[in-house]
């Protein structure tokens, strides 16, 4: 194939390798160091760093080396190691992991190695092949800027299509690992026009890895894996306690997402055991409720068991998500109803009105910013009963309240009176009513609890604190959430420090 063809099409191909590695390499990434903020810092900005060290490398490798068999050579190296990416690094990572566990901001540390020995070779690899491709297609200076232009035109198209194409279609069909070998494959064969038909049998050789079997992303050890998958939006587990336990966990599952006990109970031991007080507190037994983040269903399924007469509506974004609740943590019932939606966006239709509301949406570690501000909660008070109350999930580390502070003082400028109560080492529950004297009442209430949600109630009761009106509040324009999260994280990581 004439150069004129074959390089346009090396520097689309290498443009969309180098988006749909850094895009995939940071799925990689969320199964041990989670999709926070800081770990996409890391890959945004090492992705960058070696991009750059790639331009400056190929302008003077081309000048040195001005031969296209070169440049295909390069190619296939980084495809190679694109390849090897899945394949090499769970160890790594494995290992980043455990040895920043205990330091000062762990998981950014570990991340940033993670990420530096993950991309370093191949995107300064790739990062050399537009200025080469330029390079090898000037012929006469004066169409120099036209030509240069032209390429990385292309290669910005390529680009493109490397953002949309894995996160869409392959990462969902093929899985994280089995995409990125697709992609060295492609890759490589977009360099065999350079190196002539010998080379066909790299890329053909990392086809054939995409036979193997990919096993288990990750395994918890003592706990065994039920289910796994990679969604669209994460990275989806359930595992198995020898005692009987089931947990979901998304991404580094640092945060449990729903747990179905041993015993198959209603009680759980965590925060999710505050919202079975909610019938108490409006509505009574038969009361309408809606979860905003039903996950895979641990408060709806324990609703479903103590108050049999309610009606459920469960939101959940992810599909995957509902299934793994279905399949593995029992969380269908006659009296629930799930939607797969953004909570916001699904409760600005025609909905309710609902007793109580339960807000537990979260990408970990974070609270969506759209479900904390002034604009949501009064979307959320439109969309309650009379007598009805809103309950949301704040985790946050211990003595770290900035966010839930916040958040209760943007409630309080919409509701009457607010309550909160800190349940558990990392959890907080913040109650919003619309009638201030059911919150005056609700310590009443929640004493005539039986059965299983007297616990409960009991342990919600002898923490509620009311919330003064006032403070800063959290708007649609400005709510720093993860920037507040952010900082609290490393705060805690900084007290419980070796040394600290």
């Amino acid at each position: 194939m004439p150069l004129r063809y074959s390089l346009p099409v090396l520097v689309f191909v290498s443009g969309a390798a180098t988006l749909a590695a850094e895009l995939t390499g940071a799925r990689l990434l969320a199964p041990w160091f989670g999709a926070s903020n800081l770990v996409w810092a890391n890959v945004i900005g090492l992705t960058l760093i070696y991009l750059s060290l790639g331009y400056w490398l190929g302008g003077k490798a081309a000048d040195r080396y001005p031969n296209p068999r070169v440049l295909g050579g390069v190619v296939i190296v980084a495809a190679v190691t694109v390849a090897a990416l899945p394949l090499a690094l769970t160890p790594v990572f494995s290992a980043a992991q455990s040895a920043f566990a205990d330091l000062s901001a762990g998981a950014f540390v570990a991340s940033f190695v993670g990420t530096m020995l993950m991309f370093l070779v191949p995107i300064t690899l790739l990062g050399t092949v537009s200025p080469w491709a330029i390079r090898l297609s000037v012929t006469n200076v004066e169409t120099a800027g036209s030509v240069a232009g032209r390429l990385y035109a292309i290669s910005t198209v390529g680009s493109i299509l490397g953002t949309f194409l894995p996160v869409l279609v392959l990462i969902p069909a093929l899985g994280t690992r089995r995409t990125l070998i697709l992609v060295a494959a492609v890759l490589a064969l977009a360099a065999v026009p350079l190196l002539g038909a010998r080379a066909l049998v790299a890329p053909a050789a990392l086809a054939a890895l995409l036979a193997l079997p990919v096993g288990v992303i990750k395994q918890e050890p003592g706990e065994r894996t039920l289910f796994e998958a990679e969604s669209p939006y994460q990275y989806v587990q359930v595992t198995e306690k020898p005692g009987g336990e089931r947990i979901l966990r998304l991404n580094e599952g640092w945060a449990l997402h729903s747990v179905l006990p041993a015993g198959r109970g209603a009680l759980t031991g965590g925060y999710w055991d505050a919202f079975l007080t909610l019938p108490l507190l409006a509505g009574g037994g038969d009361a309408r409720i809606a979860i905003l983040g039903n996950a895979g269903g641990t408060t709806a399924r324990s609703l479903r068991l103590t108050w049999p007469g309610g009606r459920v509506d469960g939101v959940e974004i992810d599909p995957m998500v509902t299934e793994a609740g279905n399949r593995y943590l029992d969380m269908a019932g006659s009296n629930l109803t799930t939607h797969e939606a953004d909570a916001r966006f699904w409760l600005a239709g025609e909905r309710g009105p609902f007793d109580a509301i339960v807000v537990d949406a979260y990408r970990q570690p974070y609270i969506p910013f759209h479900l904390s501000t002034v604009e949501f909660f009064q979307e959320v008070r439109d969309r309650l009963a009379p007598g009805g109350v809103v309950a949301i999930n704040v985790g946050t580390p211990p003595d770290q309240t900035e966010v839930v502070d916040r958040i209760a003082s943007t409630m309080s400028s919409v509701f009457p009176a607010v309550l909160t109560a800190r349940y558990g080492e990392f959890n907080s529950v913040v109650l919003g009513f619309r009638d201030p004297d059911d919150a005056a009442r609700a310590r009443e209430r929640l004493a005539t609890a039986t059965g299983d949600v007297a616990q409960a109630a009991r342990i919600l009761s002898s923490r509620l604190t009311p919330v003064e009106p006032g403070g800063e509040v959290f708007t649609d324009d400005h709510a720093p959430v993860e920037q507040m999260t952010d900082g609290a994280i490393l705060d805690y990581l900084n007290e419980g420090a070796p040394g600290a």
